[in-house]
């Protein structure tokens, strides 16, 4: 059997080696139209900052390394030029002599990945100006840096246009060369992915650390200045000089090649695959970011350019041609990005979207607690929402924005999300506890509890957007009213709110305020047994702050 992989880097590699693994006596050809095979573009802006000092290091894997190991024929600075699906044929040409050569095949693997947006603006061209997508594109921007990124001022400025992950870890790592750093973001906020009240934490956070951020404006032009240095024009009529100009607008699909061999594309632009990850013709398969995906929780077709994906489905693909049974489940999109000592991660479906598609059997939590017991020192503020049904009590997703251990908890939700799990799953999960990584409630444990006394009706819910509907109780203590109130809202100290029942009206729906959401939940139980109609204020005034 013959199989040729077309592209070298996450899909393509991991599908090769495991390939390689199931059957030793397949022939395997894979191509890759850049100079490496197997690179860690996810690390690239961690290069460009200094973090990752070697070149090499962003290397996973060396076409060398495929070949004396794995007895793979692996050609780099070659590309395929087209398919003949017809004669079970590929036409490849070498980049440097541009000679063209035929290859036949049993089996065929697309992955050629995404490629980074360039839009046709005026001055895009202009020297300075840089994609983030290959190890040459990072070699590029630090020579650039190197040689003549300053421009002979005291503070270089640099552009970011994009606040997606590639962009805010550029603007990360640009600050931290000394860069006084400019985020420009057609929408309204970064990282689109998220709801609009974690994007308000991250943005605070990049503002903190000096990160400007010029957002609801997309990019008009680009025009020259003296010694280089470029004027950044948007759509609002502003302009932003930078000596150093990075494009992290997206990327699309590259589907060039699956188009003229006549295979499906998706709606939005993705080649379309079945979950053993073959194309319309089931000879030719297709991974990574240039593939359209269902996502695990709606079901809808969706594009997710991430290695974790792309690397399942490089496995998969090589299992299915090695002839056993395996499937890609679907995407949840979990994701995870890192700024300044903190990190933003989320998994599963977002509120926005669930209102994008007029689904309303949810129900969404907000806490602030601590990344682990509170009494042991460092432990930092975790702010998580969790969306979940109100039918079932199935998760549906989690977001998280703190400084520390972030991770562990969206990755526990993301696997508890492809289980299925329930609320009352998280309410059980016996999770690692020692008081310098977590508490004897992790907060997974406080989430599935919250959610449980949501659903019985122990703690009803009411959210800030529709709070001031009802009779407004305050029941923190007086130097936390003082420093931080709450406008027509009766204060009433928790410890006090038993003598003093008689203050609050008994034909009113009492809605009620503290810090995070505990101490009200606590007050809102004295007052449902006392016969008052009450909910609690998810999240607290802490949630208040992120709007």
């Amino acid at each position: 059997m013959k199989v040729i992989i077309v592209g070298g880097v996450a899909g393509g590699a991991s599908c090769a080696a495991r390939l390689r693994r199931l059957d030793e006596n397949a022939e395997i050809l894979m191509v890759e139209r850049g100079p490496y095979v197997s690179y860690a573009n996810c690390g690239l802006p961690y290069y460009v900052g200094g973090v990752i000092k070697e070149e090499a290091s962003l290397l996973v894997a060396t076409a060398e390394l495929f070949r004396d190991r794995f007895a793979i024929d692996v050609r780099t600075g070659c590309e395929a030029t087209e398919i003949l699906p017809g004669e079970k044929k590929v036409r490849l040409r070498d980049v440097k002599t541009g000679e063209v050569s035929e290859h036949s095949y049993d089996k065929l693997v697309l992955s050629p990945g995404a490629a980074s947006i360039r839009p046709p603006l005026p001055g895009i061209d202009l020297p300075g100006i840089f994609h983030v997508r290959t190890v040459p594109d990072v070699r590029q921007i630090g020579e650039w840096i190197a040689s003549r990124g300053a421009a002979g001022t005291a503070k270089p400025s640099a552009v970011v246009v994009g606040g997606g992950f590639i962009g805010l870890e550029m603007a990360e790592n640009l600050i931290h060369r000394g860069f006084d750093v400019t985020v420009v973001e057609m929408a309204g906020q970064v990282l689109t992915p998220i709801d609009a009240e974690f994007a308000h934490l991250v943005q605070a956070h990049l503002e903190k650390h000096g990160a400007k951020l010029a957002l609801n404006d997309g990019v008009a032009a680009f025009e020259p200045l003296d010694n280089g240095a470029i004027d950044v024009r948007t759509k609002s009529g502003k302009a932003h000089r930078a000596e150093l100009v990075i494009l992290a607008i997206g990327v699309r699909p590259q589907t060039v090649l699956a188009k003229t061999a006549g295979l499906e594309i998706g709606a939005l632009g993705g080649i379309r695959t079945d979950g053993q990850m073959r194309t319309s013709d089931p000879d030719i398969f297709a991974v990574g970011d240039a593939i359209e995906v269902k996502d695990f929780v709606t079901g809808e077709w969706s594009l997710v350019a991430l290695a974790g994906p792309a690397n399942r489905q490089g496995r998969i693909a090589a299992d299915v041609i090695a002839g056993r049974d395996a499937r890609f489940r679907g995407t949840q999109g979990t994701a995870i990005v890192g700024l300044f000592g903190a990190a933003m991660a989320w998994t599963g479906v977002s509120e926005k979207t669930l209102k994008r598609l007029g689904d309303t059997d949810y129900e969404k939590l907000y806490m602030h607690l601590n990344s682990h017991a509170g009494y042991y020192p460092g432990a930092k503020l975790m702010a998580l929402k969790v969306l979940f049904r109100k039918s079932d009590g199935r998760v549906l997703g989690a977001q998280a924005f703190g400084e520390d251990n972030v991770d562990k908890r969206i990755s526990a939700f993301a696997m508890a999300i492809q289980m299925g799990a329930t609320i009352h799953d998280l309410e059980e999960a016996e999770l690692c506890y020692a008081p310098q990584f977590g508490s004897a409630k992790d907060p997974l444990n406080f989430a599935g509890m919250a959610a449980a006394n949501t659903l019985s009706g122990d703690m009803p819910l009411v959210h800030w957007d529709t709070a001031d509907t009802g009779f407004l109780l305050d029941v923190r203590e007086a130097v936390e009213v003082a420093a931080q109130s709450v406008p027509g809202a009766l204060h009433i100290p928790l410890n006090q709110l038993r003598a003093r029942l008689g203050e609050l009206p008994c034909d009113k729906e009492i809605h009620v305020i503290c810090r995070s959401g505990q101490r009200s939940y606590i007050a809102t139980r004295v007052l449902l047994q006392h016969g008052f109609k009450a909910k609690n204020i998810s999240g607290g005034v802490l949630t208040r702050a992120m709007r």
